[in-house]
């Protein structure tokens, strides 16, 4: 018997989280490596020290999601120009996967091409601007983690999702099995929460503080990791390019196959 269109959904959730990342990641950290590894010898660890920096100071500011938001009206004109008579993003929870998930996936590109341009715009910059890039960076992955959630009919932009904003940044990130095990227990609870009714404010105040110390670990380790790879004299723009999309699509993709499984858990659980 064939399986259902949510079947299939969570077996390719399922797959997903037990596998090393989408093909092309793992050729674009291949074609890195010797890049690391040039940097890991001679880059200054004050270098080191002013991107990690940047990185953990935007992680801190997630508090106050609602200052990035997208445009919830204009969204939800698109999704009735789409076909989709809803009137709130609520109502989107209800609606069965095949009809959200071909809107959201065209968002990867959007958003991916956008990063990615201005990477290139701040390879060209040194160390100041591979800084300052690194808000703007977020600024994009935030807004397209965003429009995902709303697509499945989640307010993402409030502070309560602040702890599922940062579990998807830091799967992105890391590309490991066990970051997006955490990401999914992370989805467990929400769906527990959003079934009942209930507001959704994470684990627990103390998970909470354990994660912002040790979850964006990964994230600032790796983004700022490749980050100074923009520095390579003439080569600055292509490497701050892809290293911008690589990150964005990775970002999409995760956000995506996580605000699915939120979406398919709550209403199982209803």
């Amino acid at each position: 018997m064939p399986l259902t269109y949510d079947e299939a959904v969570r077996r390719e959730i399922d797959h997903w989280v037990q596998s090393g990342g989408p093909i092309w990641q793992g050729i674009f950290d291949r074609a890195m490596r010797p890049v690391d590894a040039l940097f890991a010898r001679w880059a200054p660890s004050a270098w080191r020290e002013q991107l990690e920096a940047a990185v953990a100071r935007f992680l801190e500011t997630l508090h106050d999601v609602a200052s990035w938001t997208y445009n919830e009206a204009e969204l939800l004109q698109h999704l009735r120009q789409q076909g989709l008579e809803v009137d709130c993003l609520e109502a989107l929870q209800t609606e069965p996967l095949e009809r959200l998930d071909p809107l959201v996936q065209p968002l990867f590109g959007t958003h991916a091409v956008l990063a990615a341009l201005e990477g290139a715009g701040a390879g060209l910059g040194g160390l100041l601007w591979a800084a300052a890039d690194v808000p703007l960076l977020f600024t994009i992955n935030l807004r397209l983690i965003q429009q995902i959630g709303a697509v499945y009919g989640f307010r993402v932009h409030v502070p309560a999702f602040r702890p599922l904003v940062l579990a998807i940044f830091n799967a992105a990130a890391a590309g490991t099995s066990q970051a997006r095990q955490n990401a999914l227990r992370e989805v467990s609870v929400a769906a527990a929460l959003l079934a009942r009714g209930a507001p959704y404010q994470g684990r627990t105040r103390d998970f909470i503080r354990e994660q912002n110390r040790h979850l964006p670990r990964e994230l600032v380790k790796n983004l700022a990791r490749r980050k100074l790879s923009q520095l390579i004299p003439l080569a600055g723009a292509a490497v701050g390019a892809g290293v911008n999309y690589v990150f964005t699509r990775e970002t999409g993709y995760t956000a995506y196959m996580l605000f699915r499984a939120l979406h398919l858990e709550q209403r199982d659980r209803r």
